[in-house]
């Protein structure tokens, strides 16, 4: 009897520890969709500076339409980047909240997750 009540903590073990294994996957995809909307924010900032350092050599009025463009997809760019790195916090605290409902409910984990 003891055996197999050891063999059933054993996969009850391992099935926790898969499950916790499974979102720490899913929170490392987060972090990249996070460094993605991050790398995607830095573009047009970087793209504003070379406009202004770049200002004495064009005259805006007769380039007045590429600026404006450029405005709209920088805007859109800087939108979809915040709109990444918006959603990858909100997972992350789920995912966080995921493991601390596993913590709590599983002694053993407690002592490996903190």
């Amino acid at each position: 009897m003891t055996n197999d009540n050891n063999n059933s903590s054993s996969a009850q073990n391992s099935t926790v520890f898969g499950e916790i294994q499974l979102i720490l996957a899913e929170k490392r995809t987060s972090l990249a969709v996070m460094r993605t909307g991050i790398s995607i924010i830095a573009l047009p900032i970087a793209v504003l500076g070379i406009l202004i350092a770049t200002s004495k050599y064009y005259d805006v009025y007769k380039v007045l339409v590429f600026i404006i463009l450029l405005s709209v997809i920088l805007t859109v760019l800087f939108v979809i980047g915040a709109y990444f790195i918006v959603i990858s916090v909100i997972k992350l605290h789920r995912y966080d909240k995921h493991i601390n409902n596993i913590k709590i409910n599983n002694n053993i984990i407690s002592k490996y997750v903190e």
